[in-house]
């Protein structure tokens, strides 16, 4: 499996220990930025995750600002996205078995790097269960469609 990430300025110290994770389990990541601590604005950096998972150029994306409201907002513009606003582990976990969410966002002021870690091991290693969920999917995937037109 292969993860992009990114974050704004508020998501930096939570994206190198996201990193450090990642590569202990053996998942390459890409990062899409940033690394400087001046204010940049979370849309330029939600849009090159979102992109990429979006195309299916990577499977699964991870995206931090302050609270992830902001990044949430700007990735399930994309087709195809269903990206996951997730604080705590339980819907860090569904969000797989039920949505299959390819993008987990999180609050890099809401949230410490324990959490994070819990919540980001526990996304990456939970199966979509399919069955019953696939027809939801559908149902989002013929919105979007219609929407298109």
């Amino acid at each position: 499996m292969k993860i992009a990430i990114g974050c704004d300025h508020a998501g930096i110290e939570l994206k190198k220990e996201i990193i450090s994770l990642l590569n202990n389990l053996h998942i390459e990541s890409i990062d899409f930025g940033t690394d400087r601590p001046e204010s940049v604005d979370y849309p330029d950096f939600g849009e090159k995750v979102s992109q990429v998972v979006s195309t299916g150029e990577i499977e699964r994306g991870i995206l931090i600002c302050g609270t992830g409201i902001g990044m949430s907002i700007v990735a399930n513009k994309f087709p195809g996205i269903r990206a996951s606003l997730c604080n705590e582990l339980f819907t860090a976990k569904m969000s797989r078995l039920h949505n299959d969410a390819n993008i987990l966002v999180l609050g890099g002021r809401i949230i410490g790097k324990d959490l994070a870690r819990a919540i980001v091991q526990t996304w990456v290693s939970t199966p979509f269960e399919g069955e019953r969920h696939c027809r939801r999917i559908d149902k989002i995937t013929r919105i979007e469609e219609k929407l298109k037109r």
